[in-house]
């Protein structure tokens, strides 16, 4: 899965400045929410942003690469990167 994910950390490090969300930031800012976003979406397969982003936002908090993010500010990131996995494409 490391590998996969340098796949998609790539992308996203030459494609974030482009989001709404990440005026003024830089990519270490939201890194860990594209990963996390990567990641849950394979572990949540198959249910919708809206059934699992509770659980995400109670959970951010315990993950690993989330650095020194809080939900409120990576959310947007993370959300992206889950529809880039479920549907190919970020929102």
């Amino acid at each position: 899965m490391a590998d996969l994910w340098n796949d998609h950390d790539n992308y996203w490090r030459q494609n974030y400045s482009n989001r709404p969300y990440a005026s003024g930031r830089s990519y270490d800012d939201l890194q860990g929410g594209y990963r996390y976003g990567y990641e849950n979406a394979e572990r949540y397969r198959g249910r919708s942003w809206e059934d699992v982003e509770n659980e995400l936002s109670t959970d951010w908090n315990r993950y690993e690469h989330r650095g020194q993010s809080t939900w409120e500010n990576v959310k947007d990131a993370v959300r992206d990167a889950w529809a880039r996995m479920t549907t190919g494409s970020a929102s």
